[in-house]
């Protein structure tokens, strides 16, 4: 046996046991993410009471920290292009959580210590964005998964997008998980109870990171590159051909990002990701806001619970109907399509005559059906659209760009709603725009048939 079947055959086999394994954890993995990201945001009108901030010091300080998630989020993917999916999955939910007590203490000081506690809470939710970069390295990994142990299952290869979904819906049930958290918890200890709580996921991904097997994708092209730096270069491109992996590009994974077929899906891909977030910001974030507004639509929601329901369920729904549909006419298609149609149905809300209280609810409830549906089909095809050298990498850019649609959302809603302009024209210049270009534009991205397996 020459030495790059031997180093070939030492790479850990993937059985479909080890993928229904790692596709549990991922999921389990996302919702802790999600539950701890989501804490906060609900938390702060709370923590911003407790602490005397004025509300221009509450949006103050959300900003920096999406920012800062944002930077962090963009960071995560060199770092699992370098060191591995499973060891990215380990630290993003371990980061997170760890970061959920930082948030305890950070508090306790902001109390003692006002400017110096501002600036280390700022700090420690930007680390907390190691939980949103989470779904990221999710896609990444399961997609090399179920690339390698699917590839000769056609039928399983037409569900990945489905199977891929179902973790994504991790965002609901972690949402749904923070709310009731915060419903029993707060009560008992305040809201550094509930964040002090946050931290034992970690517990739990310490002690089922045990299960997961690195992604033979990986594992082959870092052997590979370990080869080249002992100047083995016949035995690298030996082992890389056998395994169909390209060690053409060796630069950083972040300037490969940039360059040849990467290019074009990391600023397509990532500009469309940027604008959609500007309409999740205006309707999903901000949704409450503009359907209570005076000169928004002006409905009464006096039980938060049920935007709660409507918007959680509805994100559930979306997440399994656009990876079914990614599954049968390609991710791309699916995802232009959701958009577009979520554009649609939120212009058709904010044209509703005020007080039709079930069409607006209908449209609202269809606008982020096809809004946030398409995000499990994105992420999914982030995988495809990148070789293993820089899947995480630019799976991390794209992801980072939706934080900083975010913040680009916030500042224009804000300038638009201080300079005169209504509740409903700022978010249709600023949502209902944004979300109806990021469907156009998306379809500059290069077509992935749903059937074809990517295996460099």
């Amino acid at each position: 046996m020459d030495s790059s079947t031997q180093a070939l055959s030492e790479v850990p086999r993937i059985t479909e046991r080890d993928v229904r394994t790692a596709t549990w954890i991922c999921f389990f993995a996302w919702t802790f993410a999600v539950y701890d990201f989501v804490l906060f945001g609900n938390l702060l009108p709370q923590l911003a009471k407790d602490l005397g901030w004025a509300a221009s010091t509450s949006t103050a300080v959300n900003t920096w920290v999406t920012v800062g998630t944002a930077l962090v989020a963009f960071a995560v993917g060199p770092l699992a292009d370098k060191a591995g999916r499973r060891k990215g999955i380990i630290i993003a939910v371990v980061g997170a959580a760890t970061a959920s007590l930082l948030t305890a203490i950070a508090g306790w000081v902001i109390g003692a210590i006002a400017g110096i506690g501002v600036v280390l809470l700022v700090l420690v939710r930007s680390i907390a964005g190691l939980g949103y970069a989470e779904q990221a390295i999710n896609a990444t990994y399961l997609n090399e998964l179920f690339a390698n142990a699917y590839s000769d299952d056609p039928a399983k290869i037409r569900r990945r997008g489905f199977i891929y979904s179902l973790v994504q819906s991790g965002w609901p049930v972690g949402s749904v998980l923070a709310a009731l958290s915060i419903y029993l918890l707060f009560p008992i200890g305040g809201w550094s109870l509930c964040f002090i709580v946050a931290v034992f996921p970690a517990f739990f991904m310490l002690w089922a990171a045990r299960y997961l097997k690195e992604s033979p994708q990986f594992a082959i092209r870092h052997r590979a590159e370990a080869l080249l730096a002992d100047g083995r270069t016949q035995e690298a491109h030996e082992l890389a051909d056998k395994a169909g992996i390209d060690l053409t590009d060796r630069s950083a994974p972040v300037t490969s990002a940039f360059k040849g077929e990467s290019r074009r899906s990391t600023l397509v891909i990532g500009f469309a990701f940027l604008l959609s977030w500007l309409g999740v910001l205006a309707f999903a974030i901000l949704g409450t806001s503009l359907l209570t507004a005076p000169d928004g639509k002006g409905i009464t929601f006096d039980n938060a619970l049920l935007v709660l329901i409507i918007s959680n369920a509805t994100a559930f729904l979306g997440y399994l109907f656009h990876g079914w549909l990614g599954d049968r006419i390609g991710r791309r298609n699916a995802i232009a399509i959701g958009w577009i149609c979520s554009g649609l149905s939120f212009g058709g809300m904010l044209l509703a005559p005020n007080g039709s209280y079930g069409l607006i609810i209908a449209l609202y409830s269809a606008g982020l059906f096809f809004l946030i549906g398409p995000y499990a089909a994105l992420l999914f095809f982030n995988g495809e659209s990148f070789p293993v050298h820089t899947r995480a990498t630019g799976g991390a850019i794209i992801n980072a760009a939706g934080q900083i649609g975010a913040v680009l959302g916030g500042l224009l809603i804000t300038l638009g709603l201080g300079h005169g302009m209504t509740w409903s024209s700022a978010a249709f210049w600023f949502g209902v725009i944004p979300i109806f270009a990021s469907g156009v534009i998306i379809l500059g991205a290069r077509n992935v048939h749903p059937q074809h397996v990517r295996h460099d």
